[in-house]
């Protein structure tokens, strides 16, 4: 079955990434990271959750990459990017990302922003994002997520 527009554009981003995964869609919602652990038969710290926020002074996008187990310490990422950050309202995340909320994938971003990626998905021999659509995912090794989205390792929780 063929992918839908905004699946295929991420499954193209990761071929010119060097990336050999698959997108899958499903029919059922992988909106929330539990949602996409079901539909995939994966542990919940094995989603990744792609979260947009807003650098309160620069206005920048800035993409944390957490596992689906864990939130964000909202402070921790504000030291890192050296302002205070607000998260990201819809129409923002769609403008930085080009893609809505419930769908964003790691790569293949609008604009490009600073990233950081949470060191508990390192435990896992592989992970799962979100690719494009609220029904879409991939599989990739952590490593491999590290290497295409240029993501720094932290603790984010």
């Amino acid at each position: 079955m063929p992918l839908s527009p905004t699946a295929q554009k991420v499954q193209d981003m990761l071929a010119k990434l060097g990336c050999h995964s698959n997108v899958i869609e499903f029919s059922e919602s992988t909106r929330t990271a539990q949602e996409a652990a079901d539909r995939v038969g994966s542990e919940l710290g094995q989603i990744v959750k792609s979260l947009i926020f807003r650098g309160k002074e620069s206005g920048k996008p800035i993409l944390v990459l957490t596992s689906g187990a864990n939130r964000v310490d909202e402070k921790r990422i504000s030291e890192f990017a050296g302002e205070k950050i607000i998260r990201a309202e819809a129409d923002f995340v769609r403008e930085a990302t080009g893609y809505a909320i419930g769908g964003v994938p790691p790569v293949g971003h609008a604009r490009p922003m600073e990233t950081y990626l949470d060191e508990d998905l390192l435990q896992y021999v592989t992970v799962w994002a979100a690719a494009g659509t609220p029904n879409a995912v991939f599989e990739l090794t952590p490593d491999l997520l590290a290497q295409i989205t240029g993501g720094r390792v932290e603790r984010v929780k």
